[in-house]
């Protein structure tokens, strides 16, 4: 078994005990990712749609640094509201193209630091995305 943690300062810092992502053999484990700005450790400014395309790049920032965006296969998104799912939903459609990663969507009381989203992902690498 190969174990590998992800690291990138492109993406926000772990706040608490975990790793951004972990590698064991060609799957990917992302830890969830919440709209904070990675150069500040702050939630971005402004509505839903802002929060859900920062965490989008969050999880793209951790998943170049592992392979290729592409590679995820499985996305879990949280919202303290689902009546934002459709907000997902069209956002979505700009950062992946089909075919599409499988996801599930759960609504939750609350997520850290008052975020209203959250989302971790599992990414299978093809051979020609393992980093150098």
């Amino acid at each position: 078994m190969i174990k590998e943690i992800i690291y990138t300062p492109n993406a926000p810092q772990a706040i608490g005990t975990y790793s951004q992502a972990v590698r064991v053999n060609n799957t990917v484990y992302m830890s969830g990712q919440i709209p904070l700005d990675p150069a500040t450790m702050n939630l971005v400014e402004g509505d839903i749609q802002a929060q859900i395309i920062q965490v989008f790049k969050n999880l793209r920032a951790v998943a170049e640094a592992a392979g290729d965006f592409a590679d995820i296969v499985k996305l879990n998104v949280f919202l303290t509201d689902l009546t934002n799912f459709p907000i997902v939903n069209e956002i979505m459609g700009s950062f992946f193209s089909a075919p599409f990663p499988a996801r599930a969507a759960i609504g939750v009381a609350a997520l850290p630091k008052g975020a209203q989203v959250e989302m971790d992902a599992i990414m299978e690498l093809r051979p020609q995305s393992y980093p150098a």
